[in-house]
């Protein structure tokens, strides 16, 4: 659990801060805060501070505070506090708090009346609480989702103490991000570490947004380069993910968030089962590149053998020793017989609603139909044959 700039803003003691601008950013996690003696911060700052600007040790006009906010946003601080008063900073320009908003950065103004003691001792015992309780919320879930108790009522209860109830069903989300090597062959190594640390902080940023709004209660687990989610069994969550997760891939290419779903409605006594089920369909999203990045488990079906599969070349092989004809044709001439084909086996073998589905004549996909089989040597009407068509084509549409 970390400390927010909501969380501070609502600190006993801290009433008189008040909050002017850039409240989309009021879930930005707090790591520590900051006093800014310099004119600028960017050299003295690593990301995550909630950053005091008092005016005492430098002149701080509308021009230095526009900077500070540039810079602020470009290292990723958790907001910026700027201290009022007769002395030192007067007032907050019209011009700054528009420029906040705009960047979704909290602008917060503090009376110098308010001693800077008084703020950092509150802000400090408020993030050491946060720590504590959120290590006792990560060790309560873990051992939740490995089976690891001897009484799972007395682990509820504690789970319940620490604001976690489990009553319910859960659906269980396992996410990775792959993509790593393609990044460091495409970027000096350095970059390419600062990078790959940026996306982790920001997916983990919104895997907690994504929780808070649907709704869970409950902390993401992040480690070793995953991130594990309980989700309530209470919604379609596969759609929602996917929709999610569509546009963040396009920003963080070459890199690759998939996601492993369990079955819906697990009770606590069978997350640990729900676990592995998210597992397994991520090893599925993430060997087999399923276009939208969501695989449950639900929905594997045959996928879940040969995912078992640990020779990724077995596969490729079956494919080509079944359908390499056609692949090649396409690729010579074109994208028609591997379509006509993928039509044909989502219409069950309906030529009337596969040729509509391709917008060709009946006549044209009956002309195909016999091409496909005969540059393949396979029976659409042999069933076996139509098995082995089936794997192939479901490995085709998978690794495409």
């Amino acid at each position: 659990m970390s400390l927010t700039v909501a969380d501070v803003l609502a600190l006993p003691g801290l009433e008189s801060m008040t909050l002017r601008a850039g409240s989309a950013g009021l879930d930005n996690g707090v790591r520590w805060p900051y006093v800014a003696e310099n004119s600028g911060i960017a050299e003295w700052v690593l990301g995550g501070e909630l950053v005091f600007i008092t005016g005492i040790n430098h002149p701080r006009d509308e021009a230095n505070l526009l900077r500070l906010l540039d810079e602020a946003c470009s290292r990723r601080v958790a907001g910026l506090v700027i201290l009022t008063g007769a002395d030192y900073i007067q007032g907050i320009a019209p011009g700054l708090l528009q420029a906040a908003d705009a960047a979704g950065m909290p602008l917060i103004e503090q009376p110098y009346s308010l001693k800077m003691v008084l703020v950092t001792q509150a802000i400090g015992s408020a993030l050491i609480e946060s720590e504590q309780l959120g290590r006792s919320r990560h060790e309560v879930l873990e051992r939740l989702l490995a089976g690891d108790y001897q009484s799972l009522d007395l682990l509820l209860h504690r789970a319940s103490q620490l604001g976690m109830p489990l009553a319910g069903h859960w659906q269980v989300a396992q996410l990775q991000l792959e993509g790593g090597d393609a990044l460091f062959a495409q970027t000096v190594a350095g970059e390419a570490e600062a990078q790959l640390a940026r996306q982790h902080e920001g997916i983990t940023r919104r895997l907690r947004q994504f929780a808070a709004e649907h709704p869970s209660p409950l902390p993401v687990l992040d480690r070793a380069g995953q991130w594990t989610l309980l989700l309530p069994a209470t919604e379609d969550h596969r759609q929602r993910l996917a929709n999610w997760l569509r546009p963040l891939n396009l920003r963080l290419a070459p890199l690759k968030l998939c996601i492993g779903l369990s079955a819906a409605k697990h009770p606590p006594a069978g997350l640990a089962q729900g676990l592995d089920e998210a597992r397994q369909a991520l090893v599925v999203a993430r060997r087999f590149g399923e276009h939208a990045g969501v695989c449950v488990y639900d929905e594997l079906g045959l996928l879940k053998l040969m995912s078992a599969v640990r020779d990724r070349g077995l596969l490729e092989q079956f494919l080509h020793e079944r359908l390499g004809p056609l692949l090649r044709h396409d690729q010579r001439h074109g994208p028609s017989l591997m379509p006509t084909l993928q039509a044909w086996f989502l219409d069950n073998g309906n030529l009337v609603a596969a040729s509509q589905r391709l917008a060709v004549h009946r006549n044209t996909l009956t002309h195909r139909v016999q091409r496909i089989e005969a540059l393949c040597g396979l029976s659409l009407d042999n069933p076996n044959d139509r098995l082995d068509i089936g794997v192939a084509l479901m490995i085709w549409r998978l690794s495409a």
